[in-house]
C-alpha cells in the first residue's frame, strides 16, 4: 500500500500533514533586497465561471481583487517573473518597466491535485498595494 507522503527534516509527513502546513497563509516577506519591474501593468483579476465567462475575483467581502506581474532580481543573481495579487486597485500610472515597491508583501504556499490527479504545488504573491520607486 502506497502512502502519499514525504521526508520532512528526518520524519515522514502524512497528506493530513501536508495539507495542514499550507493552512499557514500571508505570511509577511521582506522584498526590500530586491528590485521588482513590472512586466504586466495591474489588471482586474478574473476567473473562469462555471459557464467559461470571465468573472472578476472577489474577497469574501466582495472587494474586487487586481494582478500585476513584476520581475525581481537582487543585485548579483538572476531574477525570476512573479504574479502578485493585489488587494485594492492600485490607480493609474504604472507601465511595463516602472520599478516598484509591494506594501505589505505576503506570500501564502498552496498544494492541489488537478483534474488529471496530478499534485500541483507552490507560492502565491499578495500585497496590500503596489507604489512607485522614487
Amino acid at each position: 500500500m502506497r502512502h502519499n507522503s514525504r521526508f520532512d527534516g528526518g520524519r515522514l509527513a502524512s497528506s493530513k500533514a501536508m495539507r495542514q502546513e499550507c493552512l499557514m497563509r500571508n505570511i509577511p516577506v521582506n522584498l526590500g533586497g530586491f528590485r521588482l519591474m513590472v512586466t504586466e501593468p495591474p489588471a482586474l483579476k478574473t476567473r473562469k465561471d462555471e459557464s467559461g465567462r470571465e468573472v472578476p475575483v472577489t474577497d469574501r467581502d466582495g472587494v474586487t481583487k487586481f494582478v500585476v506581474s513584476v520581475f525581481a532580481k537582487a543585485r548579483g543573481e538572476r531574477g525570476e517573473e512573479i504574479r502578485v495579487t493585489l488587494e485594492a486597485d492600485p490607480g493609474e500610472g504604472f507601465e511595463d518597466g516602472d520599478l516598484v515597491e509591494l506594501v505589505d508583501a505576503r506570500l501564502s504556499p498552496y498544494s492541489f491535485k488537478n483534474a488529471k490527479g496530478e499534485t500541483v504545488s507552490g507560492v502565491a504573491f499578495s500585497a496590500g498595494g503596489l507604489k512607485p520607486v522614487d
